[in-house]
This record gives structure tokens, sequence and C-alpha cells, in this order.
């Protein structure tokens, strides 16, 4: 597994973001299309406004989401209208691009079939993304794969509902690891000594089941952004 860890000022690692989202962008050009997954939270908020000065092809980028919560479109608690108020309605972007998950539909099941269906369309069977932004909760999860939920172990799906998520909302839908393990490149963000224990469990335990360690050991390049608080369990490096 190749790893590379940056400790830094939440300011600094957003540059350092940006900077490889810049470089991945330019890496994929030649394929014409670069394809990115991105989380909701405070990784967001840090990160997108940012990249509205991003120096990268807007009309060969694609953007997908990591996971989403069971609201409208509309609803403040949506990653996607997040990812649109802090960044994607302020770059050059063609909207067919943009692929939010249906997560405010009824059915549940079938939106997360529709989204699978729609990767698949859009970048191959298994979907391969170009770089995966994921966030970590202090519970050690990313994306709405949570410690010891069923959909941690999903091992065919892309995409799949969650319900009785133990953190509000209940339903979400979620990529799930095989989606993560295709991915070319895997940023981990984490800010705050909310997220050391598990920030620590994922780094240095290599048998850890937490889902930000798991997806860490998945296969892909990984780059783990800590501000100091995050990485305060660390050992000295």
């Amino acid at each position: 597994m190749q790893r590379e860890i940056v400790i830094d000022s939440r300011r600094a690692l957003t540059r350092v973001f940006v900077e490889r989202f810049e470089a991945e962008a330019r890496v994929a050009h030649d394929r014409e299309r670069f394809a990115c997954a991105v989380p909701g939270g405070s990784v967001a908020e840090a990160f997108f406004p940012a990249l509205r000065a991003a120096r990268a092809d807007w009309g060969h980028v694609e953007v997908f989401f990591t996971d989403e919560r069971a609201v409208p479109p509309g609803d403040p608690a949506s990653n996607a209208g997040l990812a649109r108020a802090l960044w994607l309605n302020h770059v050059p972007i063609d909207p067919a691009r943009l692929h939010p998950m249906p997560a405010g539909r009824p059915d549940l099941d079938a939106a997360a079939e529709d989204y699978a269906r729609e990767m698949a369309r859009v970048l191959g069977d298994p979907p391969r993304l170009d770089l995966a932004l994921l966030g970590a909760g202090p519970d050690g999860h990313v994306c709405s794969l949570f410690p010891g939920h069923a959909a941690l172990g999903e091992r065919a799906r892309f995409v799949v509902a969650v319900t009785r998520a133990p953190k509000p909302p209940p339903r979400r839908m979620t990529l799930t690891l095989p989606v993560l393990a295709a991915a070319r490149g895997i940023v981990i963000a984490a800010f705050g000594a909310g997220k050391a224990a598990a920030v620590r469990e994922a780094i240095e335990d290599p048998e850890s089941a937490l889902p930000v360690a798991r997806a860490a050991r998945c296969g892909p390049p990984v780059l783990f952004l800590l501000d100091p608080p995050a990485a305060s369990g660390l050992g000295s490096r």
C-alpha cells in the first residue's frame, strides 16, 4: 500500500488538496475525463471554496458523491447542495457531468441501483474514479460506511442504501469499498482532536476493522491530510 501523510493547518492542507486535484486532473486529461467523488461535512467546507480557483479543464470533470443523506435535493443537509453552493455553482462545469445521488427518492434501494448504473455508464464496470476524497468521522466511518454496519461488508454492489445509520439521518446512500478499491487514488482528510483515535488506529493498526482503516488499505495510493489535533494520537514520526 502506497501511503503519504501530511500534517499541517487546515489552510495548508487545503492547498495540498487543490494541488493534488489539479495534478490528477492533468494526468487524466488524455483520457478526456477526470472523475472524482466528494463528501460533505467539514472536509467539503474546508476544501470546496478553494476548488473554485483550481486550474482544471472543467469541461472534462465528472463529479460524483461518496454518500448522501435521504433528503430532498434542496435540503440544507444535502451533500450535493453544499457542493453546489461552495464550489460547483462557481465553475464552468457541464451540468450533465454532475452526478448527485438520488437519495431523496422513496425507494432508496432502487435509487442506489440507478446510481450504480449511472457510475458504470460513465466510468465503466467496475466504475473507476480518478480520485476519491473521504472525510473520516470520530467513529472511523467514511462515506456512510459505519463500523459494524452491513454496508461495510458489501463485496459486489457499488452503491447501497443505508438504513438505521448510527448518526442522523438514519437513511442514506453510500459508495462501497469495491468502488474505493478500484479508484486510482484516495485522499482521507480529518480535522480535530475528536478524530485522533480513529486516525491513529487507521494508520498504526494494520488489523483495524474501522471503515477508515479498511478504505486506507483497500488498494489505491492514499494521502492522509491531517491537522495537528487529528494527528495528535500518532506515534513519533
